[in-house]
């Protein structure tokens, strides 16, 4: 129950901070304030079950099904955030290419620190055996 409490923070904390570093870097993408709680919730809710998909199914295909998996779950997060008002606004194809590709990258660069920094270690130990 600790490791799922931790791995929700996880994906809480790398969806924001995901969500507001593709902010600054891309022009054509916009995230209100008022919508960020939001977005926030909607994308990690999205990653954490496809991250749960991928690793149940996808996982003993090898590292390129699971990175192919990573960029429709961020563009799939991306897409659903945008639905709800006062959230996410992507104006541009290229908007949401990079806009896809920064967040999929900020976020698994995070959640894959912050997984093997902060989870405890006898669950990384029994995920090896």
């Amino acid at each position: 129950m600790v490791r799922l409490l931790i791995k929700i923070a996880i994906f809480l904390g790398s969806a924001a901070l995901g969500l507001w570093i593709t902010s600054l870097l891309v022009r054509d993408f916009t995230l209100h304030l008022a919508g960020f709680l939001v977005a926030v919730v909607v994308f990690a809710i999205v990653q954490l079950v496809v991250d749960w998909i991928v690793r149940r199914f996808l996982r003993q295909n090898g590292p390129a099904v699971t990175a192919v998996a990573g960029v429709i779950a961020a563009f799939a997060a991306l897409l659903i955030a945008s639905l709800f008002p006062d959230g996410i606004v992507i104006t541009t194809i290229v908007g949401w290419v990079f806009a896809t590709l920064i967040v999929w990258i900020v976020t698994g660069v995070i959640t894959w620190l912050a997984e093997r920094f902060l989870l405890p270690k006898a669950s990384r130990e029994r995920r090896r055996s």
